[in-house]
C-alpha cells in the first residue's frame, strides 16, 4: 500500500471486528479511520443486548484491542463467564471506542452509501491499482463528504439487511405493505418491546436460534400476560434442528435453549406449524393471514421475522469485486463455507490472501464477508482483520501465516440432504444421539459471532 504513509485506512463499521481492524491498523502503523452509521459503536448489537451468547468472554475479544485496553488499565472480564450483548458492549466496545487512539479517528453517525476510486469508475482499469479510494459518507448533521483514503476495509455487518419471510429469496406477497405488523429480529419481548407482544397471537418464522430466544422469551411473557399466544412456523419438515444437540452440544447453554424449546412445544405452550414456507401476508384491520405455498394460513397480530441476514452491496457497484455466486462471499472463501456443502471440517484459517477482491487495498471481513451464509465465528473475523492489516502494512510473510483454530462444533452435516448439526447460535440441524455421536468428536466450540449464526453446516431442510 504505497500511498499508506500520506492517506488513512478506512474501516466502516465499528462493531467487533470493525473496531478490533482499527485496532491492528494502529499497531501496524497506519492510520485508521473509522465509519460507524449507528449513534454509537456496537450499534447493531445494541439492538439485541438482551440476548446472550453461548461463547464466554475469552472467545469474544481480539488480541489486538485487548493490548490497546490493557494498556489504559482495563480490566478483562470473568473469561468463564456469558455475556450478553449489553455487556459486550459496555465492557468491552465502548471502553475500546472511547480509547484517545480509537476515539479520535471514530465518526459515529456516518453512514457509508458508496466506495469508488478517485475518478475512476469500475470500467476503467488504468491506474487503477495505484489510485486512492473515495468514501462518501452521510454524516448526521445532513452533511455528505467524500474521503479520500489508501484502502478499505468494509466491516459493515449484515445486520441492517434481514432476509424476507418469504420463499425463493423474495418477500412474501403483502410483506412489504404489512410493515407495521411485523417486528425487528431479536425483539425485546419482555422488556423495551413488550407492548408490542403483550396479549397478543405472536407467529414467529424461523428455525434457528435466533428464533429459539425469542420463543422462550415469549413464553416467559405469557406467564405473566396469558392472553399472549405463541405460534411458530418453520419450512422444515420438522424443528429438529433447534432441539438441537442437547447434552453432546459443547456449549451447554446452547444445548440446555433446544431442550427448553422442545419441551414448551410438547407441552402445548407454543403451536408449532412445520412446513410452512410462506407466500403471502395479507394485512387486515388488526392482524395479518400469513398464508403458505400449500394453502395453509396462520392468523396473527404479529411476526417475528427469524430468517437470517444477507450483505447489503449497494455501496460497493462501482468496485471490483470478486464474489461467489451462491452465498456472496469473496470468491475464494465462498466454498469453504456454503451451508449446503459445509460439513463438520471447521473453516480453514483464511486471511487476505483468500479475501481479495480485483480491486487492490479492498477486503470485506467479518459477518458481511460470509455473504449469506450462517456460519461465521468472530474468532475469524479476528483473525481476518490481523491479516489484512499485516498485507496493507506490506507484512506478506505474518499475513499468509493464519493462526486460527477452531475446534469442532461436535457433529456435522454429511451433504446436503441429510445433516446431524450441532447447532450454532442462530441456525443449526438436529438427528438422532446415534447418528449425532458417529459424526465427529466433540470439543469445545469457539464463539458464533452474534445469534444469527451456524458455526459448523446447514441442515438439507429448509428453515
Amino acid at each position: 500500500m504505497e500511498s499508506a504513509k500520506s492517506l488513512p485506512v478506512a474501516v466502516i463499521g465499528a462493531g467487533p471486528v470493525g473496531l478490533a481492524a482499527a485496532a491492528h491498523v494502529l499497531e501496524r502503523g497506519l492510520e485508521p479511520l473509522i465509519f460507524e452509521a449507528g449513534t454509537t459503536p456496537g450499534a447493531a448489537i445494541e439492538q439485541w443486548r438482551h440476548i446472550r451468547l453461548f461463547s464466554p468472554w475469552r472467545f469474544n475479544t481480539d488480541a489486538a484491542a485487548v493490548r490497546l485496553l490493557e494498556a489504559s488499565g482495563w480490566e478483562a472480564p470473568r473469561p468463564t463467564a456469558l455475556p450478553y450483548g449489553g455487556e459486550l458492549i459496555d465492557n468491552y466496545l465502548a471502553p475500546l471506542a472511547a480509547l484517545p487512539r480509537i476515539a479520535s479517528r471514530l465518526q459515529t453517525g456516518a453512514r457509508v452509501t458508496a466506495v469508488t476510486r478517485q475518478g475512476l469508475d469500475k470500467t476503467h482499469i488504468k491506474g487503477r491499482d495505484t489510485t486512492p479510494f473515495v468514501v462518501r459518507v452521510e454524516h448526521s448533521d445532513g452533511e455528505t463528504l467524500d474521503h479520500t483514503v489508501a484502502a478499505v476495509i468494509d466491516a459493515s455487518g449484515t445486520w441492517s439487511t434481514r432476509n424476507p419471510l418469504g420463499t425463493s429469496g423474495l418477500p412474501a406477497i403483502g410483506e412489504e405493505t404489512a410493515g407495521e405488523r411485523i417486528s425487528a429480529p431479536l425483539p425485546d419481548v419482555t422488556g423495551r418491546d413488550r407492548a408490542f407482544f403483550a396479549g397478543r397471537r405472536v407467529l414467529v418464522v424461523g428455525g434457528g436460534h435466533s428464533a429459539a430466544n425469542t420463543l422462550i422469551n415469549l413464553s416467559d411473557l405469557a406467564k405473566e400476560e396469558p392472553d399472549t399466544r405463541i405460534l411458530w412456523a418453520v419450512r422444515g419438515d420438522s424443528a429438529a434442528k433447534v432441539y438441537g444437540g442437547r447434552d453432546l452440544d459443547g456449549l451447554p447453554a446452547r444445548g440446555q435453549l433446544g431442550g427448553r424449546v422442545r419441551r414448551l412445544v410438547e407441552a402445548g405452550k407454543i403451536e408449532l406449524h412445520t412446513g410452512f414456507g410462506i407466500s403471502s401476508i395479507k394485512s387486515l384491520d388488526s392482524s395479518v393471514t400469513v398464508g403458505a405455498v400449500d394453502g395453509r394460513t396462520i392468523e396473527a397480530d404479529v411476526v417475528v421475522p427469524c430468517t437470517g441476514f444477507r450483505p447489503d452491496l449497494d455501496m460497493l457497484r462501482e468496485l471490483r469485486l470478486y464474489l461467489d455466486p451462491a452465498v456472496e462471499a469473496p470468491m475464494e472463501l465462498g466454498p469453504l463455507i456454503d451451508p449446503e456443502f459445509h460439513s463438520c471440517g471447521t473453516v480453514p484459517p483464511h486471511g487476505a490472501k483468500l479475501l481479495a477482491h480485483p480491486d487492490k487495498d479492498f477486503y470485506i471481513v467479518g459477518m458481511k464477508s460470509y455473504g449469506r451464509a450462517p456460519t461465521f465465528l468472530l474468532a475469524t473475523g479476528y483473525e481476518q482483520v490481523r491479516s489484512v492489516a499485516a498485507v496493507l502494512a506490506g507484512d506478506q510473510e505474518s499475513a499468509d501465516t493464519v493462526h486460527l483454530e477452531l475446534p469442532e462444533t461436535g457433529v456435522c452435516s454429511t451433504d446436503a440432504g441429510t445433516s446431524c448439526d450441532v447447532p450454532g447460535t442462530t441456525l443449526a440441524a438436529g438427528a438422532s444421539a446415534d447418528a449425532q455421536a458417529a459424526c465427529c468428536a466433540a470439543p469445545e466450540p469457539v464463539l458464533v459471532g452474534f445469534p444469527t449464526g451456524l458455526a459448523h453446516g446447514r441442515s438439507g431442510a429448509n428453515n
